[in-house]
């Protein structure tokens, strides 16, 4: 019987029979199996672009610091040399970061079942299958959790603890509310994205089942960057507009 395609087939080292790796052939043909090379793959490509999103955000976060706290400044501090430097050193950042946890999950062997309980080749769902030592890999995860996931979250909270005590210093509550809705949307999409990355990688193995860990892992790969597009485009003026007008438009269409 094939199983389930969240459940994906992922041979034992000795057995490399699979077929398609990609996660969309596997929603395309329903046939859910993945070679143990192509899987630590997936695996390392994800925590890649993860970890490059905590780069991102973080300078981001103090891209809102400067604009709010030092207008003034903003087109010396945040310059195209600056940006372009920030940009390529996130990207590189997230390959490098991924090579520990990708490295420690390809000597795993998987020698009582070879059925993933998840929809793509997640790190803690592969622990739950080896039979292997795990010490090094959790011993690894929290060692780059403290590093990358804390040291972003910080610096990331201290950059809004600074514009937050900028927008309290403004008279006026539409002077508030102007500056706080120039990075509400960045705020909103940070906040979604550190809780549900501490739940689910910050804290003791036992702690959470694979089903529920599998539902806040569609909101972390699927509904986050879904809402980053609708988020920061509600600060753009055609956006909105164009938004009325579509409102509009229905609104009409109905009644006739």
């Amino acid at each position: 019987m094939r199983p389930p395609f969240w459940k994906m087939a992922v041979p034992r080292k000795e057995h490399r029979r699979t077929t398609g790796g990609s996660l969309i052939s596997i929603f395309a043909t329903g046939i859910g199996s993945i070679s143990s090379g192509a899987c630590v793959l997936q695996l390392y490509f994800f925590i890649a672009f993860g970890s490059t999103e905590y780069f991102l955000l973080t300078i981001m976060s103090y891209d809102r610091y400067v604009a709010v706290c030092k207008p003034l400044h903003y087109s010396v501090v945040m310059n195209q040399h600056v940006c372009t430097f920030v940009a390529i050193g996130s990207w590189l950042g997230g390959i490098v970061a991924s090579i520990p946890i990708a490295t420690v999950t390809s000597t795993f062997d998987y020698c009582s079942s070879n059925l993933i309980n998840h929809f793509f080749c997640d790190v803690n769902a592969l622990i739950h299958l080896a039979c292997n030592d795990i010490t090094l890999i959790h011993t690894v995860i929290m060692i780059q959790g403290v590093v990358l996931v804390m040291t972003s979250f910080i610096l990331t909270l201290m950059s809004y603890l600074q514009i937050l005590s900028s927008i309290m210093k403004i008279r006026t509550s539409r002077g508030k509310y102007k500056t706080f809705s120039t990075c509400g949307s960045h705020l909103t999409a940070v906040t979604l994205f550190y809780i549900v990355v501490f739940v689910l990688y910050m804290r003791p193995p036992s702690s959470m089942s694979l089903s529920q860990a599998k539902i806040l892992t569609t909101l972390y790969v699927y509904n986050i960057p879904l809402l980053n597009p609708v988020l920061y485009s509600f600060r753009n003026q055609s956006v909105k507009q164009a938004l009325k007008k579509l409102l509009k438009s229905l609104i009409k269409y109905k009644e006739l």
